[in-house]
């Protein structure tokens, strides 16, 4: 697969064979820099990230030298690539395995007023703390966006969501999200069975480009009362009725990888937070500004890492973190090999010292 594919692309390709391949919730994503961080996303929790089902790469040096990289060749570079981002070199192809899947899938959003978030969080954590792998969902809270399959009368008003995604038997999912779908009375219930391809662009409409995004990200252990608290306060101060964040979940066969084996450095994580603010154009965004760093803030004393795709422009110090210290050790080595002068650094950088 050639480096400017994006997701959309990917999975139609291989949704037409009854495959895929692990990648993002965001259709007009790039396969290469999802993929060169580790590639989070719907199928994680069963088959992996992306680079768990990555077999090779093509890549050329800033020298101009062509070096392909794998298990068994250039394997130090096949480390650093899986999840150490773009600079040792521009990957110009990937190499996957696929993985059965569909083309159906039991997916979807369940809906609730989002004054419910600390009833509902605190069942959520319950309910998924020995979910199958099958199982992956995201928590969103927002605005209720003005979509076709939400009611007229929702749009606008607050909500928490629990997107779910069932990689295994329609009917088995059914099953193992009933509960779910029975907590409280939601307001909307639109998780069935539906295309696989369908599910993978839910998130596109809330991610258009030309809009103002700021986001900060943090890994943390598990959902404890403190956590939900903040979560739901800050949560009901969302003004912008563009703002949507997700808390993923993680874990499954993500946290079955050595940890020493990818440079991706997030397998323990519990959940990963991105906290978003989203507004028109310049109007109201720095209100959305500070309400993404005040609430980051105050998770900062469960703060466990970060996942490398979701730093902004943050400094030195955020990179070290996502990487934690050998790894980012390691990853300076590697760098000092393949790109002493640090060509590629328009990125999150990696300097050779």
């Amino acid at each position: 697969m050639q480096a400017g594919v994006l997701l959309g692309d990917l999975d139609r390709e291989t949704q037409a064979f009854g495959l895929a391949v692990p990648s993002g919730i965001v259709t007009h994503t790039g396969v290469a820099g999802l993929t060169l961080g580790g590639g989070i996303g719907w199928i994680m929790r069963k088959h992996g990230l992306s680079i768990d089902q990555l077999v090779s790469v093509d890549l050329v040096t800033a020298d101009g030298e062509f070096i392909q990289a794998g298990a068994d060749r250039n394997a130090d570079l096949f480390w650093g690539v899986r999840g150490g981002g773009g600079n040792f070199g521009i990957v110009t192809e990937f190499e996957f395995r696929c993985v059965p899947l569909g083309p159906q899938v039991m997916a979807g959003p369940v809906f609730w007023p989002m004054v419910q978030s600390p009833e509902v969080l605190r069942f959520y954590r319950d309910w998924i703390a020995d979910a199958p792998d099958e199982l992956m969902t995201i928590v969103i809270h927002r605005m209720a966006p003005p979509l076709p399959f939400v009611p007229a009368e929702l749009h606008g008003k607050p909500v928490v969501v629990v997107a779910s995604c069932w990689a295994g038997d329609l009917e088995d999912g059914e099953r193992v999200i009933r509960p779910l779908k029975k907590f409280g009375a939601p307001v909307l219930d639109a998780c069935v069975p539906k295309p696989y391809l369908a599910h993978q662009a839910m998130f596109d409409p809330s991610f258009p480009a030309g809009r103002w995004y700021y986001f900060k990200s943090c890994d943390v252990a598990e959902l404890s009362d403190e956590i939900i608290d903040i979560t739901a306060e800050h949560s009901l101060q969302i003004s912008s009725p563009l703002t949507t964040y997700p808390i993923w979940q993680m874990g499954g066969a993500v946290g079955r990888v050595g940890d020493d084996e990818t440079a991706f450095n997030g397998r323990s994580a519990g959940f990963t937070y991105n906290i978003g603010g989203c507004t028109e154009s310049s109007a109201g965004f720095d209100e959305q500004r500070e309400w993404v760093r005040d609430f980051w803030s105050a998770l900062q004393p469960w703060h466990e890492g970060v996942y490398v795709n979701f730093l902004g422009n943050e400094g030195a110090e955020r990179i070290q973190q996502s990487y934690g210290p050998k790894k980012y050790e390691r990853l300076q080595s590697l760098k000092r090999k393949y790109d002493p002068d640090n060509f590629f650094r328009i990125n999150q950088n990696i300097p050779p010292n």
